[in-house]
């Protein structure tokens, strides 16, 4: 199992490496380590976890071609699992993603783990950093207070309407922490949603000039 976990890591790392939109090999890195963490404090299943985030931006539209073209791909690194645990992963996958908040929860302990771990790392520090660069990498501005948060969205709607780098956190961001699927999860989340929430007082006092 641990030489599949690694050959599966160097493909990524290969694949991930100059990636430019905050979806990088690092971002795969801290999802794996943080999913190591909350899947044995849960009792999961750690080599199902490892896998699924290692693979699980490699079918995601900001990464593939095409989710079909991207899921094709995952099958191929997942050849040497047991069907089962193939299936596993793959339904993890395509599932976890936040796609503008209208997903069903995902099913397994597994999947939950994995999800956490993605959505930790979109809070907190590193959750800024990423947003802007992601808005960078889309020519979103850093802010318009013209253009609103969206409050309901489609998948479609979600990666391709107008926004800002400051409305994803609206958005998104700061509602993660409420859908946290474990307790180890939310309990990192919570120290990290208040440095998001502290970012954004500092931020809008600062770009009204009163501070």
């Amino acid at each position: 199992m641990n030489q599949v976990v690694n050959e599966i890591q160097i493909y990524v790392r290969k694949k991930l490496e100059m990636e430019g939109s905050g979806h990088d090999w690092y971002h795969i890195e801290r999802v794996l380590k943080q999913a190591r963490r909350i899947a044995k404090e849960e009792n999961a299943n750690l080599f199902i976890c490892e896998v699924a985030a290692l693979v699980h931006d490699l079918a995601d539209d900001k990464i593939a071609s095409s989710e079909k073209a991207g899921l094709e791909e995952v099958e191929q690194l997942l050849v040497p699992l047991h069907k089962s645990d193939q299936a596993h992963v793959l339904e993890i996958i395509t599932t976890m993603s936040f796609k503008g908040g209208n997903r069903q929860p995902v099913r397994t302990l597994e999947a939950q783990v994995v999800q956490d771990a993605d959505r930790l790392d979109a809070i907190g520090a590193i959750g800024i950093a990423r947003t802007f660069v992601y808005a960078g990498s889309k020519g979103d501005l850093i802010y318009d207070p013209s253009i609103q948060p969206r409050q309901h969205m489609t998948s479609s709607a979600y990666r391709h309407e107008q926004s800002t780098a400051i409305n994803h956190f609206y958005e998104k961001l700061l509602k993660l922490k409420d859908l946290m699927n474990t307790k180890t999860g939310l309990k990192i989340a919570e120290e990290r949603h208040a440095f998001l929430a502290s970012f954004l007082t500092q931020f809008h006092r600062e770009w009204e000039g009163s501070n």
